[in-house]
């Protein structure tokens, strides 16, 4: 029921691109829940909302900050674009009732990472970057490890947004950076690097 409203709320709200790129998001999302253990349907659902502010501009979304008390950094108020995950995940729970953080957390983190992301963090984190409509350098060693290692995959993803944003000469996100450096050390507890 839920995820048939939302399904119908994405598709009349989001541009085709977006429409499009949503569904292979939680296509992605869905594999790799799977594989990785968790609740498909939450990260199904998860995946769906990640981007329903994706398409507000700036103005929208600093609005949006203030009606739902979102403090935005520094790095945020320079590129309000960064604030889609934060806004999305309160409008989300407003529209749709949802409470469940394992929903919430992935959608308000998918932008930047976080420090000690969850799994479904990691998910919606990568399925957003290796959805099939995706195409960048590198894009399919990061499809094949995204199904080997969820930790190394979100690393290398976190690896190549922070090299993107700073050929972009913009500034990184300080979530991103406090994000790959608990996974490297969270790696190298496993003795992988």
């Amino acid at each position: 029921m839920l995820k048939a409203q939302i399904e119908r709320f994405v598709k009349s709200s989001l541009s085709d691109f977006r429409y499009r790129h949503t569904l292979g998001v939680a296509q992605t999302a869905v594999k790799l829940a799977g594989l990785y253990g968790v609740d498909s349907t939450k990260v199904e659902i998860a995946a769906l909302l990640h981007d329903i502010a994706r398409d507000f501009d700036d103005s929208l979304l600093l609005e949006n900050c203030r009606k739902y008390n979102i403090a935005a950094d520094e790095t945020e108020r320079a590129v309000p674009a960064l604030l889609h995950g934060r806004v999305g995940a309160e409008i989300a729970a407003e529209l749709f009732k949802i409470t469940d953080g394992e929903i919430l957390d992935p959608v308000r983190y998918h932008t930047t990472g976080r420090e000690n992301m969850t799994i479904p963090d990691e998910i919606l984190f990568l399925a957003d970057m290796i959805e099939p409509g995706r195409d960048f350098p590198g894009i399919a060693e990061l499809r094949e490890l995204a199904f080997k290692d969820l930790d190394l995959a979100v690393l290398a993803g976190l690896d190549s947004t922070i090299s993107y944003v700073i050929k972009k000469g913009l500034t990184i996100h300080p979530a991103s950076i406090e994000a790959r450096n608990v996974l490297v050390r969270k790696i190298k507890e496993r003795g992988v690097i």
